[in-house]
């Protein structure tokens, strides 16, 4: 079984991020005040959904104008485009969020296959990462 990427300090750092205490984490994402604690501390480790949902909160903060699409930044063909739900939804940005991408034509099934691959993508770097 393949476990979530995003670890405690990690965590701590995007929460940082957002300039929320923890006890608006915990509301922001729709958890208990000792779930954020437990993530932070490392006691327990963060739940995919977590991990995703956070990541979505830090892109959304971030807001970043201007953003070429992934299909062209990784020169997807027409015929992996037109199978792509970011493609679909014309959400070139928001790929690393969206479950059953193609990325460069192939789809990574699990959150964390799919993760391990989009963290070294520009794409998400440019949404998440600085």
């Amino acid at each position: 079984m393949e476990g979530p990427l995003m670890d405690s300090r990690e965590f701590l750092a995007f929460r940082q991020r957002l300039q929320k205490t923890q006890k608006e984490m915990s509301q922001l994402l729709g958890i208990s005040l000792r779930s954020v604690q437990s993530f932070e501390q490392g006691w327990r480790r963060v739940p995919s959904h977590v991990e995703r949902q956070m990541l979505f909160l830090l892109a959304m903060k971030k807001r970043v104008k201007d953003l070429r699409p992934c299909w062209e930044i990784q020169s997807c063909c027409l015929e992996n485009r037109e199978e792509c739900p970011a493609w679909e939804f014309q959400v070139g940005h928001l790929c690393w969020f969206i479950t059953g991408t193609r990325c460069q034509g192939k789809v990574y099934g699990t959150w964390a296959r799919k993760m391990k691959r989009c963290r070294r993508c520009k794409v998400f770097g440019a949404n998440i990462k600085g």
